[in-house]
């Protein structure tokens, strides 16, 4: 048996990359009121949509008590607000207040800058093939994890 390599596998290059990207990012979104964990929230609700909790956790790939603390935080912190769902009389449905729909592209301009930093050096097409694989590999894992 060989010694274990963990920078030969991708699973914890993967999980290195990641964490530091998020904090990277959470420095950044800081100083506009935001957190990393609030961006699927706020990419969801950008056009003015109003989503469930269950719908927003679903697409974050996260449990529903998670989600429920990040908008709890994200209403204390006045950046969504909650209706009544007239379909559902014990759920809510989410949706960003104005001011938070105003501050959403000074966000995206941080995270594109925050994208630029972390790519330099690549060419366009390893960025895109980096995309793909990346894509292709949690295709896989939504799979891995559905069975």
């Amino acid at each position: 048996m060989t010694d274990w390599d963990m920078f030969e596998s991708p699973a914890p290059l993967i999980n290195m990359a990641s964490r530091a990207y998020s904090r990277i990012a959470e420095k950044r979104l800081r100083q506009l009121g935001f957190g990393v964990g609030q961006i699927p929230v706020l990419f969801l609700l950008r056009g003015g949509n109003a989503l469930s909790q269950k719908e927003l956790a679903q697409f974050a790939k996260i449990e529903q008590p998670s989600m429920a603390q990040i908008l709890s935080r994200m209403q204390r912190d006045g950046l969504i607000i909650r209706t009544p769902d007239p379909k559902d009389a014990r759920s809510s449905l989410i949706s960003l207040t104005p001011e938070t729909l105003t501050k959403l592209p000074a966000l995206r301009a941080a995270l594109e800058d925050g994208r630029e930093e972390t790519l330099k050096g690549f060419s366009s097409d390893e960025i895109t093939t980096l995309i793909d694989l990346l894509k292709r590999l949690n295709r896989n894992l939504d799979q891995f994890s559905a069975s």
